[in-house]
């Protein structure tokens, strides 16, 4: 995409046009009053020829797109869907055996797209993949995330009326969705503690925070902030906030910015989940960070940089919470165009992959100096197209990457004692694959 051909074919929002060439490439703008966002339509290019694994579910009951809703929605659940891991049983396993499950998030309103949640499987030794249906009644769930215990799935909702939904892995009820009050949330993650969803509105440039009860469910937002300052650079419009997570440390929450080259850092007050800023890191402008990984030692972070086609090192400091941005370096991609997506870091600390997107590589990396320092390696073909997200096994031994146009996902072996990456079979076919969520 990115053309003016494109820009035709798909209406004029009012967001486009600008010198961000970018967004129109990457799918990343969102588009103004309707249903769509830049960032959605781009998996349809290859989504229609793309085989459904997943399919053969029949369509839940469903609410109107993004409306929020404190009561449970009609879910699906076919014979022999993926195990789901119960409320007592930890998240990691150091030596998986036997089929793990898979999530894998799409567009349910992207032509060609899904369902709902797609539901698989894949064998921790071969890598081999099994789709195994839907859940059905969650619209537009691009991005996953599992409550620490393993027994709620979460999703984003990426509509103008943005929403995060809660789904019980036990019996895959749907137990119901609640207002951003943004636009096309594209991110989430759960606080450590379990008690708190947090969430980025990339549409709107704001993140939220939402109580997470000892059900799983999920109650009324609790703080809502919408970035402002510092101003966007020209041709940027407006705020992007592209993603929010918590610094291993636990004391902080950090947001990804793209709209303003801005990483803010706020403390999270446990008790009423409510925000205060601490702190900002701002890239070179123009950057465009889109993704922060952090290494597993929690002093340094990875930050792609999706607009000027970089990455960068962070130096974090846990008592302030302070992030500080280090030079822009290489993502080894040789493509005339070319968006990093996200990084991922294995268990050790030990190697760095970074997915790129319109290059289709996999870019390694090692860790130096206890995680101050990247050396790229090299680069491997991802055999999809648009690696959109990234994500390890929790044991390190497999790569997932989820490639939005070809509507695929990629497995790879990860070796331990250099971090090469091994294709593992044939890629599974998903229908506008956007993120992998391995357990």
């Amino acid at each position: 995409m990115g053309s003016g051909t494109e820009a035709a074919r798909w209406g004029s929002p009012r967001s486009w046009g600008s010198p961000r060439s970018s967004q129109a490439e990457s799918g990343e703008e969102a588009k103004s009053g309707g249903g769509w966002s830049r960032r959605r339509f781009v998996g349809a290019l290859g989504a229609v020829t793309a085989a459904s694994a997943l399919a053969g579910c029949g369509d839940g009951a469903s609410e109107t797109p993004g409306a929020p809703s404190g009561t449970p929605r009609a879910k699906e659940s076919t014979q022999g869907a993926a195990p789901a891991p119960t409320p007592t049983s930890p998240q990691a396993s150091k030596k998986p055996s036997g089929p793990r499950p898979l999530y894998v998030g799409t567009y349910t309103s992207a032509e060609g797209g899904g369902k709902g949640i797609g539901l698989a499987t894949y064998d921790p030794a071969s890598g081999r993949i099994a789709g195994q249906g839907t859940i059905t009644g969650v619209q537009d769930p691009s991005y996953l995330a599992v409550h620490p215990n393993g027994g709620t799935l979460y999703a984003v909702n990426e509509r103008e009326r943005g929403a995060v939904t809660a789904v019980r892995l036990s019996d895959r009820e749907v137990l119901g969705s609640r207002s951003t009050g943004g636009a096309h949330p594209c991110h989430l993650s759960v606080h450590p503690g379990g008690r708190w969803l947090l969430s980025a509105d990339y549409g709107s440039g704001s993140v939220a925070v939402h109580p997470i009860d000892a059900s799983g469910a999920l109650g009324e937002r609790t703080d809502m902030v919408t970035h402002s300052r510092p101003a966007p650079a020209p041709g940027q419009e407006g705020p992007h906030a592209h993603q929010f997570l918590t610094a291993p440390d636990g004391g902080h929450v950090l947001a990804v910015d793209l709209g303003t080259d801005t990483v803010y850092t706020y403390r999270l007050n446990e008790r009423s989940g409510t925000l205060t800023e601490v702190a900002q890191a701002h890239t070179r402008p123009g950057a465009g960070p889109r993704h922060l990984t952090f290494h597993p030692a929690g002093r340094y972070a990875y930050l792609a940089n999706e607009n000027d086609d970089t990455v960068a090192v962070c130096a974090y400091d846990p008592p302030t919470g302070r992030l500080t941005i280090g030079k822009p370096q290489s993502t080894g991609a040789k493509a005339d165009t070319n968006y990093p997506a996200q990084f991922a870091v294995t268990p050790d600390g030990a190697y760095a992959y970074l997915a790129n997107r319109g290059d289709n590589t996999l870019a390694r990396y090692a860790v130096e100096a206890d995680g101050a320092r990247l050396r790229l390696l090299g680069t491997v073909p991802v055999e999809g197209d648009f690696p959109r997200q990234i994500a390890l096994s929790p044991d390190g031994g497999l790569l997932f990457a989820a490639n939005q146009r070809s509507g695929t996902v990629s497995v790879f072996h990860v070796d331990g004692t250099n971090g090469g990456l091994r294709l593992a079979g044939e890629p599974f076919a998903s229908p506008v694959a956007v993120c992998a969520l391995p357990l």
